[in-house]
């Protein structure tokens, strides 16, 4: 069994960041809103903590730290997702049915684990390799969390009747025009997939070319206000602008705008973290679906990027992302306008694709449990690029794969266009 040098201090210190920012997001909730599920997509604020807690006792501390006792026997039942090889586990939808273990509980089981972890690694003259690669993935995946976290309180608060604040708006106002040009990219091979050493997951590996032809690709999101024409010409109700699926879930949800729209005294308004507020045109649309996304660019005359004509577009126009991108360190919580030199690649919202949502060539599930992680949802899902402003600014790159089905749009998602030329 290989091993590494005893942990860094950077290591330690990143692995408090993220403890604690999961937390920090719970900050502003009441009790009783940890324990709301209102959707099947949607989790509990304690769950979601009790959970990324359990990823570090089931395949950290169970297996790596000699004599280690669990907070509670009965969490593996209570805090596991899907993994089937774990064992059984309280079914997704009932996750909001249960009282117990309460909120305090699951802080303090959040405290004994981090204890236990904190204890290990500042302690541990050498680690093994594979666990110091179960801890990069824990990192990650608590990561992925706080975004669900986040999109999940809104959720959460935004269907209350009260719609009650989250946290006061600092989102910026901009008078500013949209950058709606178009950028070119060559027609030629591009190399696709994650290259590197640092941290990424299985579903990025697979390192291979495509063929492109030549295209160009928006320098910007698309705006509220594009997406008020769209709903004032009609686009809900004109089927010639929706997929046959898409088209189906129009009229069995009676949609007629994005999530969180609603219409006041004839005045548009949406609901934020920030509380409800009308419609600033100039701030990407987003909480949209795959459906809507692609009916507005067939309304627009034009369609979505694939997910390798982003890659290879954000390599070729924005290689990192730029500091003025907008992610959840801002604090803002809602997408921004644009600024200048920034091409919204990065942070503000998740941007559909054209891609269905399948393993790479080459691709292998990894051993264990966590083999379990990407692999098996490679089906009837649509791929997303960018991340958002409920992201991470050290989680997202270039070649991260982002997904979900094509009917949902509680996450902050968004639209890129895309042509051929």
């Amino acid at each position: 069994m290989e091993l590494i040098e005893s942990p860094s201090i950077q290591l330690i210190d990143s692995f408090q960041q993220v403890r604690t920012q999961s937390e920090k997001l719970c900050e502003p909730l009441q009790t009783e809103d940890f324990v709301v599920q209102p959707v099947v997509d949607v989790s509990p604020p304690k769950w979601h903590l009790g959970h990324t807690t359990w990823f570090f006792e089931t395949f950290i501390l169970q297996p790596y730290v000699k004599g280690y006792q669990l907070f509670n026997d009965s969490y593996n039942f209570v805090f596991n997702s899907y993994y089937e090889s774990v064992g059984k586990r309280v079914v997704r939808t009932d996750r909001g049915n249960l009282s117990r273990p309460t909120v305090a509980d699951v802080f303090a089981y959040r405290k004994h684990v981090d204890a236990h972890m904190l204890a290990w690694l500042e302690n541990s003259e050498s680690i093994p390799e594979r666990a110091a690669t179960l801890l990069a993935l824990g990192l990650n995946h608590e990561q992925q969390h706080q975004e669900l976290l986040l999109t999940d309180i809104k959720y959460i608060l935004g269907n209350n009747p009260l719609q009650p604040l989250y946290r006061p708006s600092v989102a910026e106002k901009s008078t500013a025009a949209n950058d709606v040009s178009f950028s070119e990219v060559q027609e030629g091979m591009h190399t696709i997939g994650y290259q590197g050493e640092g941290f990424h997951f299985d579903n990025e590996k697979g390192v291979h070319k495509v063929f492109l032809h030549p295209f160009a690709i928006r320098n910007s999101l698309v705006t509220c206000g594009e997406y008020l024409e769209f709903i004032r010409a009609g686009g809900y109700q004109d089927f010639r602008f929706w997929l046959s699926d898409g088209w189906a879930w129009v009229k069995t949800e009676k949609a007629e705008a994005p999530m969180y729209w609603h219409k006041i005294d004839g005045v548009w308004h949406q609901y934020t973290l920030g509380g409800l507020q009308p419609i600033d045109p100039s701030l990407p649309v987003t909480h949209i679906n795959y459906y809507e996304a692609e009916a507005f660019a067939r309304w627009a005359g034009l369609r979505l990027p694939t997910e390798f004509e982003w890659e290879a577009a954000s390599r070729q126009l924005s290689p990192s992302a730029p500091s003025t991108s907008n992610f959840v360190e801002s604090e803002r919580y809602h997408p921004v306008a644009q600024k200048p030199g920034n091409l919204q690649l990065f942070g503000d919202a998740w941007e559909w694709t054209q891609s269905a949502y399948l393993p790479y060539p080459y691709f292998k599930t990894e051993e264990g449990a966590v083999g379990e992680y990407n692999g098996k949802f490679m089906v009837n899902q649509m791929v997303l690029r960018g991340g958002s402003c409920a992201t991470p600014a050290n989680h997202i790159r270039a070649t991260y794969r982002n997904f979900f089905q094509p009917n949902l749009r509680w996450q902050f998602t968004g639209i890129r266009l895309a042509k051929h030329i």
